[in-house]
């Protein structure tokens, strides 16, 4: 078992009740990305729909996680990490908990990247240089602690690595931390080391629980492979060569009916696995998705992302091109009544109809400046939306809003 500093604190939990709409950690409710909330309001004006709230939490990418009223996020202020929690309706400040992390930026502006996960009245967080914590949804103590030591041992070590970027899956009375080739497992009420499949590069992807002969397991794309282990004991059950330069596999992989699709940029591009066999059997690989930082979505049949620096459609079962979009730069996106509500990294927010059939931009709006790589999040009915300097908006998307 490797080595981590590791401290538990005593802290009273409140519950904080669950709502229908939450978005309580990385890609939503199911970490798919895909909301099933009804009744939005796509009938906006020319700037864009209402903005509620605006707040400011420091440099960082990680986006915003939503559970019982309260929003969380991360960022950085002078070599300072800070784990927000905010009100989701008004965006004060309840509490904030910091902690001395680096702000360290290589060609982006640096600052924490993973998501927060809340459950159980519990908020766990993981920083780039591998500060873990669990802290109490409502008041921001902390129940738990640990530290894990990055991948560096060299000059050239630091060059080639970019921090910790997955966010914590919680899988059952586990979290699942992409740490280390193949993951590490911790009880989450008590932070308690269960496994750790040994040190090296993680790559910058997200763990994604599926089902294995019956075995619950997660798999996610290291710095040099696809990896699937199971969740109780960490036993690796296979790996996948998945090369990409500069070990930047940053996409989740995807998992649906015995099948996983992975897609990576620095022209790699994407393929699909059959997950019946062991080792899994490649069905098909081809370059029609070359996903740099954001993940797929998978509605219908049809894969929906951003090929580098175009949004585009394939076809889930063979990998072919259903549509490309004009050239919008890189970008993120989520789904919602069959809707993609896509971030422009310029800032601006588009919906596009999740059809095969053609690309259909329904609306435009410009609603943030600067580098925007941090995905949507959608609560509510309520859009919460942030850029790499921090600046969060929460936009209202409720229909009964509209006028």
């Amino acid at each position: 078992m490797r080595t981590c500093s590791f401290a538990v604190v005593i802290a009273a939990l409140t519950a904080l009740p669950a709502i229908a709409g939450d978005w309580p950690g990385w890609r939503g409710p199911a970490r798919n990305g895909i909301s099933s909330e009804t009744g939005l309001n796509w009938q906006w004006p020319a700037d864009g729909p209402e903005v509620l709230w605006k707040a400011s939490v420091g440099t960082g990418f990680s986006c915003v996680a939503v559970a019982g009223g309260r929003a969380y996020t991360m960022g950085n202020r002078d070599e300072t990490d800070a784990v927000y929690c905010l009100d989701a309706e008004t965006g004060k400040e309840l509490w904030k908990h910091s902690y001395v992390c680096g702000l360290d930026p290589k060609a982006y502006e640096g600052g924490p990247m993973a998501t927060p996960a809340i459950e159980g009245g519990r908020v766990y967080t993981l920083s780039k240089f591998g500060h873990c914590f669990c802290l109490n949804a409502e008041t921001g103590a902390v129940i738990w602690s640990a530290k894990f030591e990055p991948p560096i041992r060299t000059e050239a070590d630091y060059q080639a690595w970019w921090g910790f970027a997955g966010s914590i899956l919680i899988a059952g009375d586990r979290l699942i931390l992409p740490v280390g080739t193949a993951g590490l497992g911790l009880d989450k009420l008590t932070g308690r080391p269960l496994w750790d499949n040994g040190p090296g590069y993680s790559g910058y992807s997200s763990p994604v629980q599926f089902e294995m002969n019956g075995q619950p397991c997660f798999a996610f794309v290291s710095g040099h492979e696809i990896v699937a282990a199971n969740i109780a004991d960490g036993q690796v059950r296979w790996k996948i060569p998945w090369k990409t330069t500069w070990d930047q596999n940053a996409s989740d992989v995807i998992v649906q009916d015995k099948r996983l699709f992975v897609s990576s940029g620095h022209g790699v591009g994407c393929g699909l696995f059959d997950l019946s066999t062991n080792p899994p059997t490649l069905l098909w690989r081809n370059k029609n998705m070359k996903t740099y930082l954001s993940n797929c979505v998978l509605w219908q049949g049809s894969l929906y992302g951003f090929d580098d620096k175009e949004l585009q459609c394939l076809d889930w079962r063979t990998g072919e091109v259903r549509w490309t979009s004009p050239r919008l730069g890189l970008g993120s996106l989520i789904l919602a009544e069959g809707k993609l509500i896509v971030l422009q990294e310029n800032g601006t927010l588009r919906i596009v109809e999740a059809t095969p059939e053609a690309y259909r931009s329904l609306a435009e709006a410009k609603t943030l400046t600067g580098r925007c790589w941090s995905a949507p999040s959608l609560a509510d009915g309520c859009l919460y939306l942030r850029n790499a300097t921090g600046d969060v908006l929460c936009l209202d998307l409720r229909k009964w809003k509209a006028r």
